[in-house]
């Protein structure tokens, strides 16, 4: 990747995208399809923008510039007892904070707490025009017009390059346990994973395993508490209790994609739980393909050799690393997202929308 702009600070991300008729900013090429645009944009790295510009631990925020590591973000929150719920994905791999929110990629945590749209409070951004703009605030209670931290959620960098973000942030549990809940089809899968969801239970997270017979659910909270919950779901989903090193070890699987090959084509699906047996049917007859259920049954990530193609797939999706089109399956073009584009990105200087 021809990388032709570093900038350390947001004014200089500022002059950088001005001084480019073309420009894409670029992280840490973890989702590397986001950023496979024609050669005539400038690619504009946010490695040195990186660090932690403001933490609050008694209000429950932080503030970090778009190209801080997710790991060193994680690290901090960690001495404070804090965490992102959201489980990032690809921390480990070193994913960039805005990288993260420019893939919309939220991890298994999403399905109690919600995704990272739901932990973002502010943004400072370069728009079309070179603009260093902010929206949203560094509090948690804001009400300040349009919700535009939200809007970049998944934007691909085609609207603006990110450049300082600001999420909340919650308690760390005390206690995690994870139970593999037997399931001997996809059709069990599902049935699992919609029953769950209606139960006093509140699940940390429910994910499967295309390939595994087995749903696993994760519960957070005191110890005492984990003990009695863990009984009661396993008498009505049979299983068994994960010992603490293969549950962290499971989960850092899911979380760094670790199941997935490193070549070929990596893709997020849209899913609904009663989707899940043709979703597992139609990665079992691509060759070489692999699959994971995130997000109890509403997310799909279908992993496939080079050369294989995923435009088959009846689902809403996004690639996220490999040679395919960036947007897959049935897309649905808001006439909000070209009023947008048109307002912050007259003169096109960013990807365009289907790009």
């Amino acid at each position: 990747m021809n990388v032709s702009h570093a900038p350390s600070t947001p004014a200089e991300l500022a002059d950088a995208v001005r001084a480019a008729p073309r420009a894409i900013a670029v992280g840490a090429g973890t989702k590397s399809r986001l950023a496979a645009v024609a050669d005539e944009y400038v690619r504009i790295s946010t490695a040195k923008l990186s660090g932690i510009v403001e933490y609050e631990p008694s209000e429950f925020t932080f503030t970090a510039l778009a190209g801080t590591p997710l790991r060193e973000i994680i690290a901090v929150l960690a001495e404070r007892g804090q965490y992102l719920p959201f489980d990032p994905m690809l921390a480990e791999a070193g994913a960039t904070l805005g990288g993260t929110v420019a893939a919309g990629l939220s991890g298994p945590g999403r399905w109690r707490f919600g995704g990272l749209r739901d932990f973002i409070l502010g943004v400072q951004f370069v728009d079309g025009e070179g603009r260093l703009l902010r929206m949203g605030g560094k509090v948690v209670k804001n009400a300040a017009g349009f919700d535009f931290p939200k809007f970049f959620v998944g934007s691909a960098g085609r609207f603006c390059a990110l450049a300082e973000l600001t999420f909340k942030v919650f308690p760390r549990p005390r206690a995690l346990r994870t139970l593999r809940l037997e399931a001997k089809n996809s059709h069990v899968k599902a049935r699992i994973l919609s029953e769950a969801a209606v139960t006093r239970w509140e699940l940390d997270a429910l994910d499967a395993s295309v390939e595994e017979t087995a749903v696993f659910a994760r519960l957070g909270g005191p110890a005492a508490a984990l003990d009695a919950l863990s009984a009661e779901v396993l008498v009505r989903f049979p299983g068994a209790v994960l010992p603490e090193a293969e549950a962290d070890r499971l989960w850092r699987e899911i979380t760094g994609f670790r199941w997935a090959r490193e070549d070929g084509e990596l893709a997020k699906m849209a899913l609904t739980p009663p989707d899940v047996p043709e979703f597992s049917s139609l990665v079992r007859g691509l060759s070489g393909a692999g699959g994971w259920i995130s997000g109890g049954g509403n997310v799909g990530y279908v992993s496939v050799p080079p050369g294989a193609t995923l435009s088959s797939l009846p689902w809403s999706g996004v690639t996220l690393r490999g040679a395919g089109p960036l947007w897959l399956g049935p897309r649905r073009n808001f006439v909000v997202m070209h009023a947008v584009k048109a307002a912050l990105d007259p003169q096109k200087r960013f990807p365009n929308l289907d790009d």
